[in-house]
């Protein structure tokens, strides 16, 4: 299995470390990078309504602050040694900002790659902006 670069472990294990679940004491965070190389941390914050904000969609949310709209990777780290994939929820966000070339990695806490996916294989024959009608 490959690693990725230890200063990218570091913020996800920073991120997993500022993660607010104390319902389901499952801290998830993730990282997205866009095509010129910057990077957008978030992590999971949860509400006593049970209706949370997932980490992917935090780092989308600080991405789409700053201007961004494109993925080139997506890097997801849990709390234990297993998979650790995005939601339903998050698997649409990402897609919105994807592209087919855009891969999603989810890593173990050491920064070992468990598993890499495409876009059409973490959400095969997904919805997206262009099945809308342009405007």
């Amino acid at each position: 299995m490959s690693q990725v670069d230890s200063a990218l472990v570091e913020t996800l294990l920073t991120a997993l470390g500022n993660a607010y679940a104390p319902y389901s004491s499952h801290p998830v965070a993730a990282v997205m990078e866009c095509p010129d190389g910057q990077q957008f941390a978030g992590c999971n914050v949860e509400v006593a309504h049970y209706k949370g904000l997932c980490a992917e969609a935090s780092a989308i949310s600080a991405m789409a602050t700053a201007g961004q709209r494109e993925l080139a990777k997506v890097y997801v780290m849990g709390p234990g040694e297993h998979l650790c994939t995005p939601c339903g929820d998050c698997r649409q966000r990402i897609r919105e900002f994807a592209t087919p070339d855009t891969q999603i990695l989810v890593l173990s806490r050491e920064g070992e790659v468990l598993k890499t996916y495409t876009m059409e294989t973490l959400l095969p024959d997904a919805f997206g902006p262009e099945q809308l009608p342009a405007r």
